[in-house]
């Protein structure tokens, strides 16, 4: 009982801060079960429920507070859900191992781009193939399909393998390179996360992964976190929330390194 307890209080602290920055979590839910005795594939596969449980719970909020840019989400995402799938589905068949030290990398690189002061860009009112202008409430801003997309099936596909979420990519994505408002670039990802941690669960369940066995507690614990850190993100100022992504980011990689480790012991 102690591992689990230990397990479900983690799982809730992380899925605040996780909500907050509009990230699943997964970097930090692996590692926890691994050290609490879980196997990797099936910690892998618990990571992903979680990850669904929690963004369902602030999708529902950011929803309803008008922050989630559905169109957004629907153009850029399903690249990401299918090679979700596939990566859950071919996990047992790649090693992960340098994709993990890679993985690592980039998100400390996605840190430090985080870190920069937030400036107005302006935005590409072009019409060009591969550039589309959105204008979401009283927001406006211009979407690079050329890189978005490419960037968002990669991320898929490590996520699904790896059971991790793409958010520590995607919302830097959408902040930087889009110009998205923060707090519509957090709930529009909460929602894109919920989606890729559905198609990787289905692929680790297919492929015969999946345990009921400390879901049903973990699952509590998140969507309790859920809910609290999309109520957090309304109370924090868009540049408080950049910094304790970035930060986070940076713990994230530290984590994925130490899931390396443990599942290699």
């Amino acid at each position: 009982m102690i591992p689990l307890i230990v397990a479900v209080a983690a799982v809730l602290v992380v899925s605040v801060l996780m909500t907050m920055t509009g990230r699943g979590g997964g970097n930090f839910y692996v590692p926890i079960l691994l050290l609490c005795g879980v196997p990797m594939l099936e910690a892998a596969t618990t990571s992903q429920l979680i990850l669904l449980v929690t963004s369902l719970a602030a999708m529902a909020f950011f929803a309803k507070t008008r922050c989630v840019d559905w169109k957004l989400a629907l153009l850029i995402d399903p690249p990401t859900d299918i090679m979700a799938f596939v990566g859950g589905y071919y996990a047992h068949m790649v090693p992960v191992g340098v994709m993990k030290v890679v993985f690592a990398f980039l998100l400390v690189v996605a840190g430090f781009f985080m870190l920069r002061p937030a400036t107005d860009r302006p935005v590409d009112q072009s019409r060009r193939l591969g550039c589309w202008h959105r204008r979401f409430g009283n927001d406006q801003y211009s979407v690079n399909l050329w890189l978005t997309l490419p960037i968002t099936a990669a991320a898929g596909l490590v996520a699904g393998m790896t059971g991790i979420s793409c958010g520590s990519f995607k919302v830097p994505l959408m902040v930087l390179l889009c110009g998205v408002p923060m707090r519509v670039a957090v709930g529009t990802s909460a929602a894109m996360v919920a989606a890729t941690a559905l198609m990787g669960l289905l692929g680790h369940a297919a492929a015969g992964d999946f345990t009921m066995a400390w879901a049903l507690p973990l699952g509590i614990a998140a969507l309790l976190g859920g809910v609290i850190g999309a109520r957090l993100t309304f109370r924090a100022r868009p540049a408080t929330i950049k910094t304790v992504f970035a930060y986070t980011t940076f713990a994230a990689a530290v984590a994925v390194l130490v899931t390396m480790w443990l599942s290699t012991r």
